[in-house]
């Protein structure tokens, strides 16, 4: 199987290419989507910690690390997308990376603990399967579990990427749906 590539779009690393994973576990995410989120937090990033949940080769926190984040933290269940993970955390700043392996709703809660536990307030990045693939039909009953049992000291802004034809409650746990922003078939949802 054959890596694709993408490029960071800005930032200290702007321009060097990082593999995406071209198979069916995965879904990387459209430049386009990548651009509106960066201009919509980036200036808030600078020196916070960025969590990408459900990371595939991580280029939405690889992004935040050339675009400032203190740290990014990453957790990938599948194995060959989280070797190219890996491998473009080496490409881009490794000392500023860390990767978890395994399942997103076992390993968030403990990445939450450690930012409450650092005193820390985080930008977190959903990027679950789209519910219309095998076996996911309950993926985002579940994400929105995860986001209501988030303590709200920890996160500055919550974004999750989703099918468009999903809407997501205007309230979930402490956090209010802040905007919602439609790229065909792809949309980004913020809470704060």
């Amino acid at each position: 199987m054959k890596n694709i590539f993408t490029t960071i779009i800005g930032g200290k690393y702007r321009g060097k290419k990082i593999a995406l994973l071209s198979n069916d576990s995965t879904r990387s995410t459209k430049s386009i989507v990548k651009e509106s989120y960066f201009n919509t937090v980036q200036f808030e990033i600078v020196d916070m910690p960025f969590f990408e949940v459900f990371a595939g080769s991580g280029s939405i926190g690889l992004e935040a690390v050339s675009r400032g984040a203190s740290k990014a933290y990453f957790i990938e269940i599948d194995f060959k997308a989280y070797k190219v993970l890996n491998a473009n955390c080496e490409a881009i700043d490794a000392s500023a990376c860390i990767t978890y392996k395994g399942d997103s709703f076992n390993i968030y809660p403990d990445v939450i603990k450690k930012f409450s536990h650092d005193n820390s307030r985080a930008f977190i990045y959903l990027d679950p399967p789209f519910d219309i693939r095998e076996n996911m039909n309950d993926i985002y009953d579940k994400t929105i579990k995860l986001i209501e049992n988030t303590p709200k000291e920890v996160v500055e802004l919550i974004a999750i990427e989703h099918i468009s034809d999903k809407s997501f409650p205007e309230v979930l746990g402490e956090f209010r749906l802040k905007k919602v922003k439609k790229f065909g078939k792809t949309t980004l949802s913020y809470y704060e």
